[in-house]
């Protein structure tokens, strides 16, 4: 390979412990970094100069430890001391340039959140004891998540004067205080009505809680803690091994609208999604292009014919 490995590692050692100080605990970690990616332009037949390691080639080396299945952190840590390695080399004049400077660090992997099927969640709603106080409350309350996307937090302090059945809308409360507004298609309507004229209406909302949609039998708005175990209670009485919560309900409403056709635009709009690069187009989208897309693309919207309340 013609790098003279041995001697550049012996020089890197130097370098880390006597300009940077490192332990030597890092000073070893850092040299068997370098010895990995020796090894990788091994393999790879490479046979030139260190002027010719290219970005390319070292993008071509996280690649591989990508591949090899190694945790981010551990992917982070080794590109760390390839960092190290190339800023020595250039200090050393060994190379002119630094093509490690614009390597990018991975980012963590993501898990794939878990989705429920249209299916599993008719069968938890299939498991409502309607014999109970609490059941239409609870009906109302799956339907909200699924139907509109609702972060358990905003379902909890969702009120009255935010439903504007008429114009097919629900105000949102979200993170940071920001309001936006999300369609709401007439099958969860439905239920949400049915909800507010048989259960709902039998209840004496406490002081200060007259406006909550979702009260707990004693009067007050129902807590993020109850809404996590019915969602639980219903699973595993519907015999769903899935690890879910409340918010499996928003993974599940945004997925069924993309898999099913949704422009994305409209999907991150009405989970209220933000983010410097995506905001102003989001904030900009018609209000009836966001309603189409729900009566369109959400297979419970598609169900508004045969509800029968």
């Amino acid at each position: 390979m013609g790098l003279r490995a041995g001697e550049l590692l012996g020089g890197f050692k130097e370098y880390l412990t006597l300009e940077k100080g490192l332990t030597p605990h890092t000073v070893e970690a850092y040299q068997k970094d370098v010895e990995k990616f020796f090894q990788f332009l091994e393999s790879k037949g490479f046979n030139g100069s260190l002027q010719d390691i290219s970005l390319a080639l070292l993008r071509d080396f996280v690649k591989v430890l990508y591949d090899l299945g190694l945790e981010a952190s551990s992917q982070a840590r080794i590109l760390s001391g390839l960092r190290a390695f190339f800023k020595y080399l250039q200090a050393d004049q060994y190379i002119t340039s630094n093509p490690a400077e614009f390597l990018e660090m991975p980012s963590p992997r993501r898990k794939l959140p878990v989705v429920l099927t249209v299916e599993e969640i008719d069968a938890m709603v299939a498991t409502i004891d309607y014999s109970k106080p609490d059941a239409l409350r609870n009906k109302a309350i799956i339907e909200c998540l699924y139907g509109c996307g609702l972060r358990v937090s905003e379902l909890a302090s969702l009120r009255i004067s935010h439903l504007h059945f008429q114009d097919g809308y629900i105000k949102v409360v979200g993170k940071g205080r920001k309001e936006r507004l999300v369609p709401l298609g007439s099958y969860t309507q439905s239920h949400i009505q049915e909800y507010m004229q048989r259960e709902r209406s039998r209840i004496h909302p406490v002081p200060g809680h007259e406006d909550f949609l979702f009260l707990s039998r004693l009067g007050r708005a129902i807590s993020r803690i109850s809404v996590f175990v019915i969602i639980k209670n219903l699973a595993r009485a519907a015999g769903i091994k899935k690890v879910i919560s409340p918010h499996t309900f928003r993974h599940t409403f945004a997925t069924h609208l993309l898999e099913n056709g949704a422009d994305l635009r409209a999907v991150q709009e009405m989970l209220g999604h933000s983010s410097i690069t995506t905001t102003e187009i989001y904030t900009h989208l018609d209000r009836s292009f966001l309603a189409e897309t729900i009566r369109r693309f959400h297979p419970h919207g598609r169900l508004d014919e045969v509800f029968s309340g």
